[in-house]
This record gives structure tokens, sequence and C-alpha cells, in this order.
């Protein structure tokens, strides 16, 4: 530690101090990261800032402003409002089905005038905040306890079930898995994992059978023989590997792709956004890509490991899984590894409320990182 920081640690922290700590590396590749994001928005909409890169410069600026806003805040303060965040998520998702804007077949956005949000990207925070809190005021021994597991596995089944009506699978998937993985790291035993994931598998026909759509089931089948269907249920995803193996080694050159050009490509300022980059830049500029997504990774991993306070650490932990598995179902799903579930790529796909999310989360980790010398007493029991 420097001799700056450890003063700092010592003593409140000042507004220079927080910005003199806050990680200016990784705001660096974020910027990078959404640049890209730009580029191949103005790609896919054949050399134009109109109708999606514009306002995605837009959304990324108001994030990156949130983001720093959300680093200078005290850790403690996020403790605090946890639970409130957690419980305003909750009342937003059972509103946004009774109330909610309806596109593409699913409900999942609620109009404020001329913006529209979102409010299951706003849960994958709320949640990560609120386990975050619960699993602080608990001893590695209290975790696998059942009275006590049972408070947890509530909060991420109910916000679960809510996006699931939407319906937005792959929401759900990630919320279940930031949600499963905090009890993980926090210190579940596997006494309860295992029997979990074949609670999971024998839950899978009946899942079929009373829980997903009809459109939720063609993409499954999809899946498994694209084939069949190219030019109906298939079209997605055959389009999409057609994009990506068409890029090559090297890729056809940046506006060179005929894929989206041709309007070939679905959503192809969304969800498969990154088949254009991998159609345009080919396999070592997705390698690259990727390396930079990893660094970004490597970086939230660092500052989890750096912070002093358990509440600290989950979050960051949460947050940087939540990142991850963003960007490993969307690129599983764009190369026909799993069904198609609607998940964009985290800085690079076309969205407002998304980016915002993510930047927000950004933030949360910076926040750790610069009250990492922070020291958050642990309470007995999960309600502080």
């Amino acid at each position: 530690m420097t001799t700056r920081a450890y003063a700092a640690a010592r003593r409140t922290l000042s507004l220079v101090d927080k910005l003199y700590e806050i990680n200016w590396g990784l705001v660096l590749l974020i910027s990078l990261i959404a640049c890209v994001g730009f580029a191949m928005l103005y790609s896919v909409a054949g050399a134009s800032f109109s109708p999606w890169a514009g306002k995605q410069m837009i959304f990324f600026a108001v994030g990156l402003v949130l983001m720093i806003a959300a680093a200078l805040v005290d850790i403690r303060w996020w403790l605090s409002i946890a639970y409130p965040a957690y419980g305003i998520s909750l009342i937003l998702l059972v509103v946004v089905l009774a109330a909610g804007h309806s596109a593409l077949g699913a409900q999942r956005w609620l109009t404020l005038g001329p913006f529209e949000l979102q409010p299951s990207e706003l849960m994958k925070i709320a949640l990560i905040l609120a386990l975050a809190r619960y699993l602080h005021g608990l001893g590695v021994e209290d975790v696998s306890r059942p009275l006590r597991l049972l408070i947890p596995i509530v909060m991420i089944a109910m916000p679960a079930f809510l996006v699931l009506k939407q319906p937005n699978l792959g929401t759900t998937i990630i919320l279940v898995a930031d949600g499963f993985s905090l009890l993980f790291l926090a210190g579940l035993s596997w006494w309860w994992i295992a029997p979990a994931f074949a609670s999971v598998a024998t839950a899978v026909p009946l899942a079929w059978r009373f829980l997903l759509h009809d459109y939720q089931k063609a993409r499954v089948m999809t899946f498994l023989n694209p084939e069949s269907d190219a030019l109906g249920a298939g079209w997605n995803i055959t389009q999409a590997k057609i994009a990506i193996g068409s890029g090559g080694l090297t890729g056809k050159g940046y506006l060179q792709g005929s894929q989206s050009r041709l309007n070939f490509l679905p959503e192809k300022h969304s969800d498969f956004i990154i088949t254009n980059f991998s159609e345009e830049f080919g396999f070592v500029g997705s390698v690259a890509l990727l390396l930079l997504f990893t660094i970004v990774i490597g970086y939230g991993v660092q500052i989890a490991m750096a912070a002093r306070s358990q509440f600290a650490r989950l979050v960051a932990m949460g947050l940087v899984l939540n990142f991850f598995f963003y960007i490993l179902i969307n690129g599983a799903m764009v190369m026909g590894l799993i069904p198609v579930v609607g998940i964009p790529m985290p800085l690079v796909s076309y969205g407002g409320t998304a980016m915002l999310s993510v930047m927000f989360g950004f933030g949360l980790l910076m926040s750790v990182h610069v009250h990492r010398q922070v020291e958050i007493p642990r309470h007995s029991g999960g309600i502080i």
C-alpha cells in the first residue's frame, strides 16, 4: 500500500482522496470496450450514428457519471440501503407484470415518459447487494444451516419467478446463478450444493411442461437441431453462425460485414451484435475482445480480494460474476452452444437500461476499491 493510501485508510477519505483512489486503469478498459460497441452500432446501421450509436454514446456518458458518483459513496451506505433497494426492485417487477410495456412477445419494460425502464436489470444489482448484506452477518458455519439458508433462497426465488413470468429466461438464469454463486462464496456446504443440482435436473421436465412458453421450447428444439428449420425457427442461430464463420482469421474489415448490412442478422444491434464484430474482425479480433473482458474480470477479482469487509468482498465478487455470466451466456448463445435466451453482450449491445445497470455495477465495484480499508463489523444474524 502506498503512503498516501495508508494515510487515507487511517482517516475519513476526502473527495480528493476518493478520486485519487479510483482505479482509472479499469475505467479506461471499460471505456475501450464501450467504444467497440459504438463502432459496431455505427457499422450495423450502415455507417450511421442513427438510430443506435449516437444514443448509446449518451447512455455511456450518463453511465460514466453514474459510475464515478457511485464509486465516491461510502461502502457502508450501500450496505444500509441494500434491503430497501431489493424491496423497491421487487415491487417494480410486480408492477411490470401488471402494467408493463410489451415488445417482441415479452412484457419487461415500464414506460416513464420518454424513457423505458427494465426492472429486471435493476434487480440483478439489488439482489447482489441484499444477499451480500444478509451473508455478511453470518459466519461460515451458519450459511449451511437450514433456517438461515431458507431466507436467501426465498430472496433469490421471488425475483426469479417474477422475471420468468415476463417471460425472460436469460435474466432468470443470471439471477439464480448470481444468487447461488454468492451462497457458495459465503461458505455453503457441498452437502447442499450436490442435492441442489440433482433437484434442478429433476425439475427440468416439470419446467418444460408447466413453465416454459412455446417460443422458449422452440428455441431449445432449434438449438438441438437448427438445420431442421433453417428458414424459420433456426434462422437466427444459422445466420449468426454464418456471420461468425465468414469472418475467418482476420475478418472482412470494418464496415464490410455483409450479413448485417444485408439485414440477414437478427437483432443485429442487441443480442447478436458480437456476430457482426466477428464477421468484420475475425478470430483475432474476437480473441482480443475476450482478452479485454478477461482483464476487466481480473481487475474485479483483485478488488474483491483486497477488501477488508465480508460485505464488500461479496458485493465485488457478485458484480464480477454477474458481468462474467453476461459474457458467457451471450457468447455461447450466438455460437449455438446454448439455446437463444436474449442476453446482451455487456457494454457492446445496444440498450439504455442494460448500459446504465452495468455502469452502476462497476461504480459499486469502484466503491469497494476506494473503501477497501473500511472495516464493517459482523453482526449475529443476517438482518443488520
